[in-house]
C-alpha cells in the first residue's frame, strides 16, 4: 500500500507479483481472446496471475468508451490508498515505469544515474511533455512534486521516502537531482509506483484542494471529465498524449475515447453487469463467481507484494502486550482452512505476517512458524494465568474475560470474503477460550483515523502494498512524538528489528539487502506482533470485446491506455 487517506489508518493497499528464480511471476499483459480461460491460480507454487494469451486475429479501430465496474469508490482521484493508485494512474505519469521482474524502464525520465555515495539520483527528462493545463513538465515541475509529496501531498510517497529524502533541485531545464540524507536501495522501485504520479505545479498552487482532488491535472493518457459521486468517474482521452512509457504497446493518444469507471459495491450486481454486457471489465471478482469467470472471460489474478492481509495485534496496550497471548491466538486458528473456506480456494493463505509471498526477500520459513495446534495454544494460555473459564467457555483471569476487539474496513480494505474469514476466526478462537468481538468499519470510519490509536482496538485487519521489502520500514519503524508512524499498526517499538531493516535499506547490493530483510522477518516472527492470514489479491475479468488491457506492474491496477475494442471501436 502506500497508505490510505488517513495518516494513521493501518491498511493501505499496493501490490506486486512473485519475483526471483525460484518463484514464477504473473504476466503484465492481459491479451484477451474470446472465451479464453485462464489456468487456475497455482497455490502450491505461489504463482500470481495468468499467462499471456495471444490474439491471432483482431480488427483494431480507435474509439469507444470502456465500461469498467469496480468495488470501491475513492475519496480523491489521487492519494495514498491503493485504489487511488488505480485511478490516478489513468491521468498521472511518473518518472519511470515498473516491469514485472522488478526493474524499471524510461517514461518521463529518459535516463538516470546515482552518485558514488548513493545519495544523489539524477534524472534526465523528456523535453516534449506538457501537463493538460499547458504547464511544461520540466525539471522544476518534478522537483516541486517531490517536495509536494513529502510535505503532505501523498502519505504513501512520504512513507516510502521519509527519513531518506532531503531535497530535489533542477540542475538544468530538463535535469533534476534528488538528494537523500542516507542511501535508500529501493529508490527506483519506489518512484515507479502511481503514488509518485506527477501533477501540474500550476494547478497545485492555484486551484483549490477539492478541485485537484476531483480533477487532478496530470500529463497522462486520460483526463477526468466528470465525477458523479456514488456512481462513476468519467475519463476522456488526452488527444495530445505522445509520451507513453517504454513498456507500452504504442505511442500517441489512447485507442479508446474514454473510460466510465463505475463504483459497484454489491458483488452480485458487479459480476452481473459483466454477464449482461453492461460492463466490459470488472475488478474484484467475487470468489463464488471465479470459476464461471474463468470459463467465460480472461481473468488476471495479481498477488500483491508488501504486507499481506494481516491481523496486527496491539503490542502497546491491552491483552496482546503479553507475547504468550499473541502466540496462543495464532496456534488457536486453522488459518489455512479459514482462508480456503472463505475464498473458496481462490486466494492463497499467507502465514507470514510481515511480507507477502510475492515480495522480494520473502522468508518462506516464518510462514510455517505457528501451525494450528490447540495443545500449544492452551498451554500458553495456562502459563499466562488464564486458567478459569466462564459459562460460555471464555477464559478468565481475576474475573476479567479474555475478550479482544478486532476492527477492519469492510468493502474498503476487506472484502465480503475477508469478513467471512474473520467470522470463522471468531468462531475458531472460542475453542481455546478467546472471546473475539468483530467491529466492521465504514469507509469514513476507516479513513477518519478514529480507529487507529492504541486505545481503539486489540487487533486490526489490513494490508500495506509495496513492490519491495522496504515496507518493513514503513510498518515497523517505531513511532515517536517527534516522528509519529501511523503505519505501525502493531505499535511495536523494537530497536533490533528497526536496525536490521535499516541495514537492509542502506545495503550496497541486493543480496546483502535481502539477507537483512530475511533476518528482520524472523525477528518479527519470534515476537509475533502480527498474524498473517491471506495475500492481498487483485482480480480483473475482461470481456472478449476488449483486447490489450494490461495490469500495472507495481500495484496491479488495470491499464486501459493500450486497450481497444475488437470490432470497430464500439461495444458489442
Amino acid at each position: 500500500m502506500s497508505t490510505p487517506p488517513s495518516p494513521n489508518a493501518p491498511g493501505n493497499g499496493h501490490f506486486h507479483p512473485p519475483r526471483g528464480a525460484d518463484r514464477a511471476r504473473n504476466a503484465r499483459r492481459i491479451s484477451l481472446a474470446a472465451g479464453a480461460a485462464v489456468s487456475a491460480l497455482t497455490l502450491a507454487g505461489c504463482v500470481a496471475g495468468s499467462g499471456t494469451i495471444e490474439r491471432t486475429s483482431a480488427t483494431e479501430k480507435d474509439g469507444g468508451i470502456i465500461r469498467y465496474a469496480h468495488l470501491q469508490e475513492v475519496p480523491c482521484v489521487y492519494g495514498g490508498w491503493v485504489q487511488q493508485a488505480f485511478t490516478s494512474r489513468q491521468v498521472l505519469d511518473a518518472l519511470v515505469s515498473a516491469e514485472p521482474d522488478g526493474s524499471v524502464v524510461p517514461w518521463i525520465a529518459t535516463d538516470w544515474s546515482v552518485s558514488d555515495d548513493r545519495l544523489t539520483w539524477t534524472f534526465t527528462l523528456r523535453e516534449d511533455v506538457t501537463f493538460t493545463d499547458g504547464t511544461a513538465l520540466d525539471a522544476e515541475a518534478v522537483a516541486y512534486n517531490f517536495d509536494y509529496w513529502m510535505n503532505g501531498g501523498n502519505g504513501t510517497a512520504a512513507a516510502h521516502l521519509g527519513g531518506f529524502y532531503e531535497s530535489a533541485e533542477a540542475t538544468g531545464p530538463y535535469e533534476v537531482a534528488v538528494h537523500l540524507s542516507k542511501p535508500y536501495s529501493p529508490f527506483l522501485s519506489s518512484v515507479s509506483q502511481p503514488y509518485f504520479g506527477l501533477q501540474s505545479p500550476t494547478a497545485l498552487r492555484e486551484r483549490t484542494a477539492e478541485e485537484n482532488c476531483e480533477q487532478p491535472i496530470g500529463s497522462g493518457p486520460f483526463v477526468v471529465e466528470e465525477w458523479r459521486r456514488g456512481e462513476y468517474l468519467q475519463f476522456t482521452r488526452n488527444e495530445d498524449y505522445n509520451w507513453a512509457p517504454a513498456n507500452a504497446d504504442h505511442q500517441g493518444p489512447a485507442h479508446v475515447a474514454g473510460i466510465r469507471w463505475s463504483f459497484v459495491q454489491d458483488n452480485t450486481s458487479r459480476y452481473g453487469s459483466l454477464l449482461s454486457g453492461e460492463s466490459d471489465a470488472i475488478g474484484e471478482i467475487p470468489a463464488v463467481n471465479m470459476a464461471d469467470a474463468r470459463s467465460r472471460y480472461q481473468v488476471d489474478q495479481y498477488i500483491t507484494p508488501g504486507r499481506p492481509v494481516t491481523l496486527s495485534l496491539n503490542t502497546q496496550r491491552g491483552l496482546f502486550q503479553d507475547e504468550r497471548l499473541r502466540k496462543a491466538l495464532a496456534y488457536s486458528l486453522d488459518r489455512e482452512a479459514i482462508v480456503d473456506s472463505a475464498f473458496l480456494g481462490t486466494v492463497p493463505f499467507e502465514g507470514n505476517g510481515s511480507l507477502s509471498q510475492s515480495t522480494p526477500a520473502y522468508n518462506a520459513d516464518v510462514a510455517q512458524d505457528y501451525p494450528f495446534d490447540l495443545d500449544q495454544a492452551n498451554a500458553l494460555l495456562d502459563e499466562a494465568g488464564w486458567t478459569a473459564r466462564d459459562a460460555d467457555g471464555t477464559r478468565l483471569q481475576d474475573g476479567q474475560p479474555l475478550e479482544v476487539t478486532f476492527v477492519f474496513g469492510l468493502n474498503s480494505i476487506v472484502t465480503q470474503e475477508g469478513a467471512t474469514a474473520m467470522q470463522s476466526l471468531q468462531e475458531q478462537a472460542r475453542a481455546t477460550g478467546f472471546r473475539v468481538v468483530l467491529r466492521p468499519l465504514t469507509q469514513s470510519e476507516q479513513f477518519s483515523g478514529a480507529f487507529s490509536t492504541p486505545d481503539s482496538y486489540d487487533g486490526y485487519l489490513g494490508y500495506w502494498t509495496s513492490p519491495h521489502a522496504g515496507i518493513l520500514n514503513i510498518n515497523y519503524r517505531p513511532s515517536t512524538p517527534a516522528k509519529p508512524n501511523g503505519a505501525n499498526s502493531t505499535f511495536l517499538a523494537d530497536e533490533q528489528v528497526y536496525q536490521t531493516v535499516q541495514d537492509g535499506l542502506s545495503a550496497a547490493t541486493t543480496e546483502d539487502a535481502n539477507e537483512h530483510f530475511l533476518d528482520a522477518q524472523q525477528q518479527l516472527s519470534d515476537q509475533l506482533p502480527a498474524i498473517g492470514l491471506y495475500t492481498q489479491t487483485s482480480t480483473l475479468a475482461v470481456d472478449s470485446v476488449l483486447q490489450d488491457v494490461h495490469t500495472e506492474a507495481s500495484q496491479g491496477g488495470p491499464l486501459f491506455y493500450d486497450a481497444s475494442f475488437v470490432n470497430g471501436g464500439e461495444q458489442q
